[in-house]
């Protein structure tokens, strides 16, 4: 069943824009510090489209909105059993469903990150009417989401310090549809009065607490990854006290009482449907070719490194300058690497004489590649035996046994020797930070009046800046205001 969309597209409202614009880069703009109105209006007429095409079909929500809460429940109750299957496969001997080896987990991370890194966006449209009590669940999700302005919980704080310590740059080179999901967020975020049962039904959607967030927090713990920035989503969206519960609330809360509740109703489906719109997370996994990432990468690096090799570099005969030359040899080339033996795949990077330059004891390529580069192409080269999940800085010889092997409990064994293990320094005051940002908030608040404060605070704890530590600070005076 397709839906009419003339009930949340009001008469005037019809943009007419019939630009495509990149969804990358509008995605960028509405991120950006001072966002332009043909930008919002870009990325309106984007989203009205988007729902213009939405099948509701497959939607699983109760037709009488007032059966949410049991909905709500039977669906934590049948994630729960599916997770407990889970776990028995796993104990009966059962490879990883999601990750085959770290390079893929590691995949998965980086190409997510457009989605992640705007976490909670939906909801920023509503700050400023937080006066209004319907709002408050809403209002207070957000701020959690913010980490109340602790750095250490900041979902979008946590999510890129895991980037970086995986040395995971931002996906620019993903296809366009790696950008939707973070651009529905970002365009609901800057047009919540006009799509204010779209945002509730959305929130309504993205935070139930979904099967694939368990079983990604299991997998990645087990290959050595940090897992908290999803471990903390299975707590926060718990449906007893958690945000699961609060947006079922929502709900019930903004259903109209002095008129027809059902064409709100039917909005808030449309905007429960959005949430699941664009590549999810099984998508992203399913899109990992570990054959077609290594060649991306060789690509990526021929521009630059085909001028820099010595007339006596050859392969097959062939110069490497000249095979670098054009992106469309390094195919080819890396079939030459493993023809003369340069690559020696299924086997111990070791034995394979282009990984000793990148890691070897003289490692004249030292550098050229980053870290998530270099777990790639080690795990190409080791092939099946990557499923153990070794990371490319390991001894095999002394790594322990694979089950030995997971984050928790490499940070326990570097608590017992007297090393705490990474962690946010959230209890920094800001004066000691250096940021001219931070100090110009405090400059603009002390000569602001009190509705220009609120109005400042709301600003500066938008997708763009509430990470940042000026960001940080607004959240928490925000929350002490309306305390």
């Amino acid at each position: 069943m397709r839906i009419s969309p003339d009930f949340w597209v009001a008469s005037g409202n019809k943009l007419g824009i019939e630009e495509n614009p990149s969804l990358a880069q509008l995605y960028s703009s509405l991120l950006g510090t001072a966002v332009e109105l043909e930008t919002q209006r870009e990325a309106l007429a984007w989203l009205e489209k988007h729902i213009h095409r939405l099948d509701m079909s497959c939607s699983d929500l109760p037709v009488d909105p007032q059966n949410l809460n049991e909905w709500m429940r039977s669906s934590a109750q049948f994630v729960a059993s599916q997770y407990a299957e889970y776990l028995q496969q796993r104990k009966d001997g059962g490879s990883r469903r999601y990750f085959s080896n770290r390079a893929h987990a590691l995949y998965f991370l980086k190409a997510a990150a457009p989605t992640k890194l705007v976490d909670g966006a939906w909801l920023h449209g509503l700050l400023k009417h937080w006066r209004n009590t319907k709002f408050a669940g809403l209002v207070r999700i957000y701020i959690e989401e913010l980490g109340d302005g602790n750095s250490g919980k900041n979902h979008v704080v946590i999510y890129k310090s895991l980037l970086a310590r995986y040395g995971l740059d931002l996906p620019a080179e993903f296809d366009e549809d790696f950008y939707t999901q973070g651009l529905i967020q970002l365009t609901l975020a800057s047009n919540a009065d006009h799509f204010l049962p779209e945002v509730i039904g959305f929130n309504l959607g993205y935070e139930q607490l979904p099967l694939h967030l368990l079983i990604t927090a299991y997998e990645l713990n087990e290959l050595g990854i940090d897992p908290y920035y999803f471990t903390l989503h299975v707590t926060v969206d718990n449906p007893d006290t958690g945000h699961a519960q609060r947006a079922v609330q929502a709900v019930l809360d903004n259903l109209p009482r002095l008129g027809c509740a059902k064409d709100f109703w039917q909005r808030v489906q449309v905007g429960y449907q959005l949430s699941n719109a664009g590549l999810g997370t099984q998508d992203i996994i399913d899109n990992f070719d570990i054959n077609v990432e290594v060649t991306r990468i060789f690509q990526q690096k021929s521009s630059a490194g085909h001028n820099a090799h010595s007339d006596y570099c050859r392969v097959a005969g062939r110069h490497v300058n000249d095979w670098l030359s054009s992106k469309e040899n390094i195919p080819e080339f890396l079939i030459a690497l493993q023809k003369s033996n340069w690559i020696v795949r299924g086997a111990p990077v070791c034995k394979s004489r282009f990984w000793n330059l990148l890691r070897g004891k003289r490692a004249e390529m030292f550098g050229v590649f980053t870290s998530y580069e270099l777990q790639v192409i080690h795990d190409w080269i080791r092939g099946s035996d990557s499923s153990d999940g070794q990371s490319y800085d390991e001894s095999e010889s002394q790594r322990p046994p694979a089950a030995a092997i997971n984050f928790r409990t490499t940070q326990r064994q570097i608590a017992t020797r007297g090393n705490p293990p990474h962690d946010f320094d959230s209890d920094t005051s800001e004066k000691l930070l250096l940021d001219a940002d931070l100090q110009i908030l405090v400059e603009k608040l002390l000569a602001a009046t009190k509705d220009g404060q609120e109005t400042m605070l709301v600003e500066v704890m938008s997708p763009a800046h509430h990470w940042t530590p000026a960001g940080l600070f607004a959240t928490r005076m925000f929350n002490d205001m309306i305390m």
